[in-house]
């Protein structure tokens, strides 16, 4: 095993590890996140661990273990914002750790937690996805169809029409009711997909990241009208820019674009949504889409990879330093199917459809283990 603190400009394996594909369909709840943590923390530990250990060692009386207990936590998802994540296991639970001095755990303090805490005001809420902005967070609840957040709350990324802080998860009323398919979570702004494809915005708007029309902040969710009669099936959010897919697989872009990343072949910001041409790429429909903080990654209905925007550490994968204005695929992995991707700050994560993992970009603190 190599440590390297260098730049990796094309997608390299890490570790040969191969992923479960019960991952691969939590996709759609990560922007800057990646889902793929090994815990050993005995909040994920049950007899559930005890009995695969035990079976794959051959340990004598293994044999009694025929099935995993009904009572043990699964990490089901993970999120992961500037210096704090959460955690969705089995059984209804959510957990946090990281930073807290801005409330983004929900325990009720500022006060850090160095392993995962379950987050008690969300017990029997069902909730169903977790999201990290940088220092703030989401849950929803199928229970209560309601979108919750905490954490710091300038510019109005709470939803709450102030811009306060909070130390402990509150429903937000503007989304009350709304059956929410995804949440995406950028530095200082949020949306929300609806189950009917429309999308709500809030939070930090110099760059038009919300897609309202202005550039003034949204201390509340808002209807994003450019999408009024074209269903959205899932969003992406960089630091400052905004990108989604279609039910139909078109892929749009809004927000800061001075790298690139809109993907509309210049480095002008866009108050509203815009399609982004995919004549060069023999018309494929999208299916996935990750932002990076200036950067923007798809997935075509074929598995093929793109991506563009800024590219100063390699984080688009296609060799060079150089920014891209629209997308272009990564010849690299032309031979394999991608199933997931995030993006960083400065680089990028894949995953294949074969359970391979791929990263690429900066790499100064080792973001990658590589052979």
């Amino acid at each position: 095993m190599t440590f390297l603190h260098q730049t990796v400009l094309l997608p390299s394996p890490l570790l040969g590890l191969f992923l479960p594909s019960s991952l691969h369909r939590l996709s759609q709840f990560f922007s800057y996140s990646l889902p793929f943590v090994f815990f050993t923390h005995p909040l994920f530990q049950s007899k559930h661990t005890e009995w695969r250990e035990r079976k794959m060692m051959g340990v004598e009386g293994s044999t009694e273990f025929t099935s995993p207990p009904v009572h043990h936590h699964r990490v089901l998802l993970i999120s992961a914002g500037a210096s704090h994540s959460v955690a969705l296991l089995s059984g209804n639970v959510v957990c946090s750790w990281g930073r807290g001095e801005d409330g983004q755990l929900g325990h009720g303090d500022a006060e850090d937690r160095l392993s995962p805490t379950q987050l008690s005001r969300l017990d029997g809420h069902q909730i169903a996805s977790v999201t990290c902005g940088a220092d703030h967070t989401t849950a929803y609840s199928d229970l209560t169809s309601e979108v919750y957040s905490w954490g710091w709350g300038d510019f109005g990324r709470l939803g709450h029409g102030n811009s306060s802080d909070l130390f402990i998860p509150q429903p937000i009323k503007a989304l009350h009711s709304l059956k929410i398919r995804q949440i995406a979570c950028g530095d200082s702004h949020c949306l929300a997909v609806t189950m009917d494809g429309e999308v709500q915005s809030w939070g930090r708007n110099q760059n038009g990241q919300l897609g309202l029309g202005t550039m003034e902040d949204a201390l509340v969710p808002h209807k994003i009208q450019a999408f009024q009669g074209i269903p959205i099936k899932m969003v992406a959010a960089g630091a400052e820019h905004t990108a989604a897919i279609t039910e139909d697989g078109e892929l749009y872009g809004w927000g800061w674009g001075r790298y690139g990343n809109l993907g509309l072949g210049d480095r002008n910001d866009r108050l509203v949504p815009e399609k982004v041409s995919l004549a060069n790429l023999q018309e494929e429909k999208m299916v996935i889409v990750a932002c990076g903080w200036r950067h923007t990654i798809s997935v075509s209905s074929s598995g093929g990879l793109y991506s563009y925007g800024w590219s100063k550490y390699g984080q688009l994968g296609h060799g060079d330093f150089e920014d891209h204005l629209t997308p272009h695929k990564l010849e690299a992995l032309k031979e394999s199917s991608i199933t997931q991707i995030s993006g960083g700050w400065r680089h990028t994560m894949a995953v294949t459809s074969d359970g391979k993992l791929y990263g690429w970009g900066w790499n100064k603190v080792s973001n990658f283990l590589l052979f």
